[in-house]
């Protein structure tokens, strides 16, 4: 197959260029980040992408984000993706394509050579590779959703400081970010957690109690 490899780390990067090619596919391109992923797809047209999950600029979730671009423009290219841990949101958000060509395996399965390769070419020949640690943590969520899981990074981290007591502007300067994107993101976090007005209560605090509880 023709394969292309999205992976910020340059070791892992190149053992998995060297691996593919050792085991007869052709690897068409090899970059560390989600831009410069998308744009190798557009040009090559591999018949499968393996991709990191966190990449540069912000190494939280390019690596699904340009999955999901491709899977969209380029639905006959696979989409491999490879986590550190189990990223249930990131996780959901690729088994909700059901088009099939695409999987999400923990980055420790790749040491396993006979397993990953197995997952690549089922995902190049059309069907899906998921993790079983992925899809048991996936079914567990199933059972007992929690709407934590909705915030985005950068809502946890906002969370966060809301939980040490940061104020809006104390946490704008801590996260680099201006305080209306603070208030924003605050605004958000509130209403993904079902926080509604209520003059009786601190929403604030509620939605930290919400953070911390067990």
């Amino acid at each position: 197959m023709r394969v292309t490899i999205a992976e910020d780390s340059a070791l892992l990067r190149e053992g998995l260029v060297r691996l593919l090619v050792d085991e007869g596919h052709t690897v068409v391109a090899a970059v560390g980040d989600g831009r410069a992923l998308v744009g190798a797809v557009e040009r090559e047209r591999p018949d499968v992408v393996v991709a990191d999950v966190r990449m540069p600029p912000t190494h939280t979730d390019e690596g699904v984000v340009a999955a999901l671009e491709i899977r969209r423009r380029w639905p006959g290219v696979g989409v491999l993706v490879l986590s550190q841990y189990v990223e249930r949101r990131h996780a959901a958000r690729l088994l909700a394509d059901d088009g099939g060509r695409v999987g999400y395996l923990l980055k420790d399965r790749v040491a396993q050579v006979g397993e990953f390769l197995d997952a690549l070419e089922r995902v190049g020949a059309g069907g899906a590779a998921f993790d079983p640690e992925v899809v048991r943590q996936l079914l567990v969520t199933g059972r007992r959703a929690d709407p934590l899981d909705r915030l985005t990074p950068r809502e946890r981290d906002v969370l966060d400081a809301m939980a040490e007591g940061l104020t809006n502007a104390s946490a704008a300067e801590r996260l680099r970010m201006s305080v209306s994107a603070v208030e924003k993101h605050v605004a958000s976090i509130l209403a993904k957690l079902g926080i509604a007005e209520d003059p009786g209560y601190n929403r604030r605090v509620l939605a930290v109690l919400r953070y911390l509880a067990p």
